[in-house]
């Protein structure tokens, strides 16, 4: 017995005294549908697109104008990875309405949209990001249909990883952001985020102005 009860403090002390060595994290395996893509060509419309058929089409349920260019904020969602591309457009010379802070409060505030107001307020949309990304950069390109635009990669663990603007510099405006109905996360998100970036890229290089 005694013998026994040695043997097994012996052992104790030399489990306790063992290497560590963890096992590296995991992520659930994630089985992604085959690419296809139809044509969003709603009546009305001033722009058409492809987008995925593992993909929906919503309304912004926060925007009620529906006679200005607020009818034409869209979603794209994608519901099996919980993930939205917000698509706002607005017209070049026409009007915005935003808040603006005043002595008694926030008011209502009519605002013409230039060119140069709304690609700055597209690139500052996208740096506020910055407190939580480890890097953001940007591309300009211009796509086989003639549309120009900027691609933002928003690195790190930001609210959004993916966002971008068209635009044809005189009409059209369209800005679009990936988000995810989860708290951010880069590593695990990043299979998904790879997989809707060729998404996005192809809605992108499909996109026409009417």
């Amino acid at each position: 017995m005694k013998n026994l009860l040695s043997l097994f403090l012996i052992l104790t002390i030399l489990s306790c005294n063992s290497p560590f060595t963890p096992k590296p994290r995991s992520y659930f395996k994630i089985n992604f549908p085959e690419r296809s893509y139809q044509q969003f060509d709603r009546p009305g419309f001033p722009y058409t697109f492809e987008y995925p058929v593992y993909s929906e089409i919503s309304k912004d349920s926060t925007l009620f104008d529906e006679s200005g260019d607020d009818a034409y904020w869209i979603n794209v969602d994608f519901p099996e990875f919980k993930g939205r591309v917000y698509l706002s457009y607005k017209t070049i010379g026409g009007s915005s309405v935003y808040k603006i802070k005043t002595d008694k409060g926030y008011k209502d505030s009519l605002v013409k949209n230039t060119f140069d107001g709304l690609k700055d307020e597209a690139f500052r949309m996208t740096f506020k990001h910055s407190l939580k990304a480890s890097g953001i950069q940007d591309s300009a390109f211009r796509t086989a249909n003639g549309i120009s635009g900027v691609y933002f990669n928003v690195e790190g663990n930001a609210a959004t990883s993916k966002q971008f603007f068209l635009t044809d510099s005189t009409k059209h405006f369209l800005r679009g952001a990936l988000y995810f109905d989860t708290a951010p996360n880069s590593d695990s998100l990043a299979v998904v985020n790879e997989f809707l970036e060729k998404d996005m890229t192809h809605l992108i290089n499909t996109l026409k102005w009417k």
